[in-house]
This record gives C-alpha cells, sequence and structure tokens, in this order.
C-alpha cells in the first residue's frame, strides 16, 4: 500500500510539474511576442517644421508596414542628435551631412546618415533695411552660429556680391575667411533657431529653410535671395535622416527611409511648400 501510494504521489507531482511548465512555457511565448511588438515602434526627433509635418505623413505609409511612429518635436539643432546617441531616439530627421559630421567630429558622437529626404533653400530675408541695395555701410547681417550653416549663409551672401570670401574657404567658411567687405557689413553670429525673432534688430538675415517656414516666411515671395538650383548648398545640405552607426541597415531604418521617399510624402512636399522644400527622391 505504501508503494502504491508512493507511486501515485509521483505521478500527481509529475502531472503537476507538466501543467505548470505548460503555463510557464505560454507565458514565455507572450512575453517573447510583446518584445516583438516593441521593436515595431519607432521614435524620431525632428524639428516642427517641415521635418515633423513630413514624417506626420510617413507615418501613415508606417503604419501599413505595422511600425508605429513616434516624434518628438525639438526646437533646436543639438538636442536631437545627443538623444540620439544617448539612445533615447532611434532617429531624427532635421540635419545636413555636413552638419552631421561636424557635429560627431566636435561632440565625439556616433552618427550616420540612412537616406537623404528634401532640400530646403537658404534666403536672405530684410530686416530693417528692405531691399539688398538700400544696404548701408555698417549695416548688420545675421547668419547662423553654427560652423555648417554659417559657410552656407556667407556663400549666398557672396553669391549676392555683399562679401568675397578667400579661396578654398568653402563648407568650412567662418567670417574669418571674409577677404573682401565693401560696405563694411557687421556680420552677426546667432543661434540659428533665433534668427527670424531677430530679424527686427538686424539689416538682413540669412535664415535656415526650416526656420524660415517655422516664423511664417515665404521663401518665394519674402526672401530678397535665394540659394540657386546649382549651388554648393543645393547640392550639399539634403536633408538626412539620422541614426546611430550600426543601426542604418535595420528593417525599421529602411522601413522609415521608404516611408519617406514614397509618393505620398513626395506630393505632399509638392503641393505644401511651394518651392521651400524641394524633396530630393
Amino acid at each position: 500500500m505504501r508503494k502504491g501510494k508512493l507511486k501515485k504521489a509521483l505521478a500527481l507531482a509529475l502531472t503537476g510539474a507538466v501543467i505548470i511548465g505548460a503555463f510557464a512555457g505560454c507565458g514565455a511565448k507572450k512575453d517573447s511576442s510583446d518584445k516583438k511588438e516593441e521593436t515595431k515602434k519607432i521614435v524620431i526627433g525632428a524639428s516642427p517644421s517641415p521635418h515633423a509635418d513630413i514624417l506626420k505623413v510617413a507615418k501613415k505609409e508606417l503604419k501599413k508596414e505595422g511600425y508605429e511612429l513616434e516624434i518628438k518635436e525639438y526646437s533646436d539643432y543639438v538636442q536631437p542628435n545627443t538623444a540620439l546617441e544617448s539612445g533615447d531616439l532611434d532617429a531624427n530627421y532635421f540635419q545636413h551631412k555636413p552638419y552631421l559630421d561636424d557635429f560627431n567630429k566636435q561632440k565625439k558622437t556616433h552618427l550616420v546618415s540612412a537616406g537623404t529626404i528634401h532640400y530646403e533653400p537658404f534666403g536672405i530675408f530684410p530686416g530693417k533695411t528692405k531691399t539688398l541695395k538700400d544696404l548701408k555701410k555698417g549695416a548688420t547681417v545675421a547668419v547662423p552660429n553654427d560652423t555648417t550653416n554659417e559657410a552656407r549663409a556667407l556663400l549666398l551672401l557672396q553669391d549676392q556680391g555683399l562679401i568675397k570670401l578667400k579661396d578654398g574657404a568653402g563648407l568650412t567658411a567662418t567670417k574669418k575667411d571674409i577677404v573682401e567687405n565693401k560696405k563694411n557689413l557687421a556680420i552677426k553670429e546667432i543661434e540659428a533657431a533665433q534668427i527670424p525673432r531677430s530679424l527686427k534688430d538686424v539689416d538682413i538675415a540669412v535664415v535656415n529653410g526650416n526656420y524660415a517656414l517655422e516664423a511664417g516666411l515665404k521663401v518665394n515671395k519674402d526672401a530678397l535671395a535665394t540659394e540657386d538650383a546649382d549651388s554648393i548648398g543645393a547640392k550639399t545640405y539634403g536633408n538626412i535622416v539620422a541614426v546611430k552607426k550600426g543601426n542604418e541597415k535595420s528593417d525599421a531604418t529602411k522601413a522609415l527611409v521608404k516611408a519617406l521617399k514614397s509618393d505620398a510624402v513626395k506630393k505632399y512636399i509638392n503641393d505644401k511648400y511651394d518651392g521651400a522644400v524641394v524633396p530630393l527622391f
């Protein structure tokens, strides 16, 4: 009898273990599935306009591929990259390649381009002086204070005959590279996002395309001059999707770039921005 009871007890114990194991197995599968679902979410940082607006259109395209896109808006050019480097973002969309390269060099970050999406012409906008020909000697000209965007602004001023840069200055030009300034223009370096607000305090200002849009400035109507389609700026400063090095070939990154290069996004850009934003695909 004792042996029979012992066998029965062992049988019950084994049966219980199998049942518990089965439930544990189900739980593991669910956890794995949950984890898989989490990887389908993409968190991206962007400037409010036009980048975040464009991303809202891409979001619909990504949904078709099973991805959820969370868009975090930033009003400066530093935080989106530091957040990407730290892992708080999966990608960002606000900058061009020369700016990214300079940022990596200065901040020791490890960010790369995953694709070029669009180009935004720089414009010279009126402040206290309403035309370029009315600029007086000693007039104040606002330009972005970061290396690559300042160079782009100075190249535009040179194209308009307002200054001359030393040979070879190109995409690394600063105001120290100005070798001719007949009107003795005062070049005032200001954080790019703040320039539209500073228009009332300067004679003219060179404004990044996205910040002009945010401020309600129309490149085709309000600007005194813009970058030519064949300029260095047009050929070099396409806005990119940036990711942490090693993630540029991931399925999520490929899906994001594909969505941003969709026909729906191209149509939106052309219809919405009237030449102030130009698709590069």
